[in-house]
């Protein structure tokens, strides 16, 4: 059969083939690899015009270096996006979680209620302060996820541990955790991890929304209100979930965020944006 291809045309922002005029006896081959191609592009991508997580190279590396810098005391403005990068992080508490299926709005307000510490939720730490908390002994990572018709591990076996905490720059608009986590030779997996920030603002700030992406779930507070509740099993974008409409304090406005996952990487990136959805830069952030 001589039946031409007047046009094939695959638009991917990686790739654009254009065949023309080729004998389908001749190119049937090429086109099942064009479409094969094409198909894996756009697999391959959350969202391209958007900021998404990936995997850096040197993926194996045991050391915070890459990704994150010690936060000094010099005023710091949001980067050109408005993403907050000084943060006060600590080391991440035993949560294990074979499967992060589990992670409903219910799940998460106790799992987040949860007291570990003294002062939690209105404490505002400062870099290498410590605390002790009693967690579960975390599995064995070759043991960690859940397989078909495998029962759920017995009464876990409790440890007492000092967490410290971090005041850190992160290097890129999100905080990898997990880079956090391996860096500093913790666990990665199975875990909860606390986050801190300061804001200060010039004036007062009307109307504005917290933007939050997170891996995975997560919950996010302003001045001990809740903002956010981000549930379910998550990839890092930027902007997943917006808060209600929020006012910045003249002074200091204090950000703590709280994010769990049990399999998987984990980071999370936030910013605050305006009405017009532009970000909020007036404002610098610090971590007393």
């Amino acid at each position: 059969m001589q039946s031409i291809i007047k046009l094939i045309f695959f638009n991917h922002k990686h790739c654009r083939i254009l065949i023309m005029n080729i004998k389908i006896k001749n190119c049937l081959p090429l086109v099942g690899l064009v479409i094969l191609v094409a198909l894996i592009l756009q697999g391959s991508t959350n969202s391209l015009d958007g900021k998404v997580d990936g995997i850096a190279p040197g993926d194996n590396q045991r050391s915070i270096a890459p990704y994150f810098v010690p936060a000094t005391s010099k005023k710091l403005t949001p980067d050109a996006d408005g993403f907050i990068q000084r943060w006060l992080l600590l080391e991440p508490i035993s949560k294990p979680n074979r499967s992060n299926t589990v992670f409903t709005d219910t799940y998460l307000r106790e799992a987040f209620s949860k007291e570990y510490f003294k002062n939690q939720f209105s404490v505002l730490p400062k870099d290498g302060d410590k605390v002790t908390v009693t967690v579960p002994k975390p599995p064995a990572v070759t043991d960690f996820r859940m397989r078909p018709g495998q029962a759920e591990p017995a009464e876990p076996e409790m440890e007492t541990v000092e967490l410290k905490w971090h005041a850190l720059e992160s290097t890129n608009f999100n905080v990898k955790l997990f880079r956090f986590a391996t860096g500093l030779q913790k666990q990665e997996y199975g875990v909860l991890f606390l986050a801190v920030t300061v804001v200060n603002c010039p004036e007062e700030i009307k109307d504005v929304r917290m933007a939050v992406g997170s891996n995975s779930a997560s919950m996010w507070w302003l001045n001990g209100e809740e903002a956010i509740l981000m549930s379910g099993d998550r990839r890092m974008v930027m902007d997943d979930c917006v808060s209600p409409r929020l006012t910045l304090k003249k002074g200091k406005n204090i950000v703590r965020g709280a994010v769990i996952n049990g399999p998987g990487m984990s980071d999370f990136c936030v910013r605050f944006i305006d009405e017009n959805g532009q970000p909020v830069k007036n404002i610098t952030i610090t971590c007393e």
